[in-house]
């Protein structure tokens, strides 16, 4: 029986000095990762920056014959109405206004010297207020304008006759 004994404890010491023997797969290594540089694309060449729309004195210029762009204008007798050139006008200047909200205006009405002081104020403020009408119809902040009446006190021409009054009629924008 001790060999019986012996003989299976032999055949147990064999099976487990025969697993400790086994080798064992290894592991298969990670194929490398090839890392491919990240090209960044080029970007556009810039443009030139825009010329722009102002002279040395802040006046707007036209944009297509860079000429001082008008910035007065005329009307009727006792009337407060833009000519449909002026309006042509406007419009660049409104333009301008939107491209650049870094600037503002101020917007002079003047009359002739015909009528009372008071009326020609009114007056003066009316013709300011059309300018300022149209050019925030046309998308400029109501931040960018101001404007100020100075009714028959400013003359450009200090004359009596219709041509002198003809050019007293007007509001005035100054750019700031």
């Amino acid at each position: 029986m001790i060999r019986q004994l012996f003989g299976a404890l032999s055949v147990v010491l064999a099976g487990v000095l025969l697993s400790a023997c086994q080798s064992t797969e290894p592991e298969p290594e990670p194929e490398p990762v090839v890392q491919t540089p990240v090209v960044k694309p080029t970007p556009p060449p810039k443009e030139p920056e825009p010329e722009p729309p102002f002279d040395e004195n802040l006046n707007p210029l036209d944009p297509v014959t860079r000429k001082p762009l008008n910035s007065t204008f005329y009307f009727e007798y006792d009337q407060a109405r833009l000519a449909q050139g002026d309006i042509r006008v406007l419009a660049v200047h409104a333009q301008i206004l939107r491209d650049y909200r870094n600037r503002s205006v101020n917007i002079e009405g003047h009359c002739d010297e015909r009528g009372t002081r008071e009326y020609n104020l009114a007056l003066g403020e009316r013709r300011s207020d059309a300018v300022r009408r149209y050019l925030i119809s046309a998308g400029v902040r109501s931040t960018q304008i101001e404007t100020v009446s100075f009714g028959e006190e400013r003359p450009v021409d200090p004359g009596h006759d219709e041509s002198a009054w003809a050019k007293n009629r007007r509001a005035m924008m100054i750019y700031r």
